[in-house]
């Protein structure tokens, strides 16, 4: 049995230890916005947050992650509060949606760090593979997120800011 906390609770997957966690994620525990793309971890459609850090999901057995901290999509926020998932929305970068959920937690986990990150250091860090081309509206999405993460705009019009999203503060 491997034990480790999934979207702020505490699991326990009756599974085999060499069960990738996107697996786990998806069948065992009905998570299934964490997408299968690749299953090499190249293309970043699985990507989770595990103890702050992006990682795919199908190169991680769960036996791995005994005692972590794993964030899904789904644990981001309820109500795509969360400035990257504003931003996005805001910029109309969604297409299809396949990629989006890796690529919103792979944004989160570079925002969680870097407030204020370059086009370098988006690009590094969010390199998702899009096949709808979302790339030229992306790394402005990003830096808008980071303006609302840093209380320097008020994403979505008519939706506010809600509640800080999770590693985030309001910064008043």
């Amino acid at each position: 049995m491997t034990r480790f906390t999934v979207n702020s609770k505490p699991i326990e997957y009756k599974m085999d230890p060499e069960t990738p966690l996107l697996w786990a994620l998806r069948d065992a525990s009905n998570l299934t916005g964490t997408k299968y793309g690749c299953g090499t971890g190249e293309c970043g459609a699985c990507t989770v947050i595990v103890d702050g850090a992006a990682r795919p999901a199908c190169q991680m057995s769960i036996a791995s992650l005994e005692g972590t901290f794993v964030t899904t999509i789904e644990g981001l926020s309820e109500d795509r509060s969360h400035p990257v998932q504003q931003a996005l929305i805001a910029a109309n970068v969604p297409q299809c949606g396949y990629c989006i959920p890796g690529i919103v937690m792979a944004a989160a986990a570079l925002l969680a760090s870097n407030r204020s990150p370059s086009e370098d250091d988006i690009r590094s860090a969010v390199p998702n593979i899009c096949r709808c081309g979302i790339y030229p509206r992306l790394v402005e999405a990003i830096n808008e997120a980071g303006r609302i993460a840093r209380g320097e705009s008020s994403g979505i019009a008519g939706q506010g800011n809600g509640p800080p999203a999770p590693g985030f503060s309001s910064g008043r």
